[in-house]
């Protein structure tokens, strides 16, 4: 018992060091109360994230090209590890939590679908038309740790966790990013306008500095490898990259992460926000821009788009009716309903346990779910 004991005080003076801007341990709030443990609170959530199923889903859902035959292609799971890792080297050097960081990093993306933005833009068709509501990854991402895992309990995620995860929104470049105080009843609140709102969800500030520095590295982690794999595939070449650009942060991978996180570093320390320069902040606006025009834009076909949408809406179809019927030899049931807790079962509508069954889909299962049906 005194070992275990020499062991939290050990923790605690580590937490003696950190900035007077970080998130302490001490701080952490839960939903729901549970016993104490010997990990710290962030700490055990990374736990908890690493050991839950929609984590396992990771290594086979798209960063951004999908089915391609090339095992050098980002898949999701390297994209959160880059983030993690490039979050907590920020993290380190600010003297900020990184227990924090790597838990909202590892998360950040569990809500993710098959098929990457693809696939949610097109899951978002359909909820607008069947729920009128909205559907974001960042909000689905949430739903899966805070709903959806331990058989539709939940983990019971720190509120800082989640917020964290929840505004982590990479697609929106900012060159100053500051932490908003909220409390748990703001967090939720936040959190059920994201059904409504994509646009606000969008303009979300996490709470603390850790969750800002999860939303700057999960650009800094994309923008470049998405440059090494664009080339892989022989989209364009290295050369292609505007001088503007690869003068200031450079032309590869490595340059760009080790240009951008300096910079962050260098231009937030010691002060209780994260900033780029301008220098570096133009140049990655205008690289965002020029990723999107020569790979986002072109990452997939009209024909590919018009097969996965009309796939996805025709296996929305089929589940929703086996849901309707009570079908329990339905994979519906098989793989997820009679696995989830019966407060789930009663409180959430047929269509939306449709769309929570098909945004956890991994690529591979989507793609036999949906040949099923329009090859036949």
């Amino acid at each position: 018992m005194n070992a275990l004991e020499d062991v939290k005080k050990n923790f605690l003076l580590k937490e003696q060091v950190l900035s007077v801007y970080a998130t302490k341990n001490s701080e952490a709030i839960r939903l729901k109360e549970q016993e104490e443990d010997i990990r710290p609170s962030f700490f055990r959530d990374t736990d908890r994230i690493i050991h839950s199923l929609s984590y396992t889903r990771y290594s086979d859902k798209t960063q951004v090209y999908s089915f391609m035959e090339n095992d050098h292609i980002s898949k999701r799971m390297t994209h959160v590890q880059l983030v993690s890792k490039i979050a907590r080297t920020i993290g380190r050097a600010l003297a900020l939590n990184e227990d924090l960081i790597e838990a909202i990093a590892l998360g950040h993306d569990i809500g993710h679908t098959p098929l990457g933005h693809l696939g949610e833009s097109l899951l978002n068709e359909i909820t607008k038309r069947e729920l009128d509501e909205e559907f974001g990854h960042n909000i689905q991402s949430v739903r899966e740790l805070m709903v959806l895992e331990n058989n539709g309990i939940g983990l019971n995620l720190c509120v800082q966790v989640l917020d964290g995860i929840m505004c982590h929104n990479g697609e929106i470049l900012e060159n100053r990013y500051c932490p908003m105080k909220k409390d748990v009843k703001e967090f939720l609140r936040e959190y059920e306008e994201g059904y409504h709102s994509l646009d606000c969800v969008s303009k979300y500030s996490a709470m603390t500095l850790e969750g800002c520095v999860v939303r700057i590295s999960d650009v800094i982690a994309y923008i470049g490898r998405d440059i090494e794999d664009a080339i892989h595939l022989g989209l364009f070449r290295r050369e292609d990259i505007p001088k503007e650009i690869s003068e200031v942060l450079g032309s590869c991978n490595r340059e760009i992460v080790n240009t951008i996180v300096l910079d962050v570093i260098e231009n937030s320390i010691n002060k209780p926000y994260i900033e780029l320069s301008e220098k570096v902040f133009q140049a990655l606006f205008h690289l965002k821009k020029f990723n999107y025009e020569n790979i986002y834009k072109v990452s997939t076909t009209k024909e590919q788009r018009d097969y996965y949408r009309k796939g996805m809406n025709m296996i929305y179809q089929v589940y929703l009716t086996d849901i309707l019927e009570e079908n329990h030899n339905s994979i519906v049931y098989q793989i997820f309903l009679d696995y989830q807790d019966q407060a789930y079962l009663e409180h959430t509508s047929c269509k939306r346990m449709v769309i929570d069954f098909i945004s956890g889909m991994t690529d591979a299962m989507f793609l036999c779910e949906i040949s099923k049906y329009l090859e036949n």
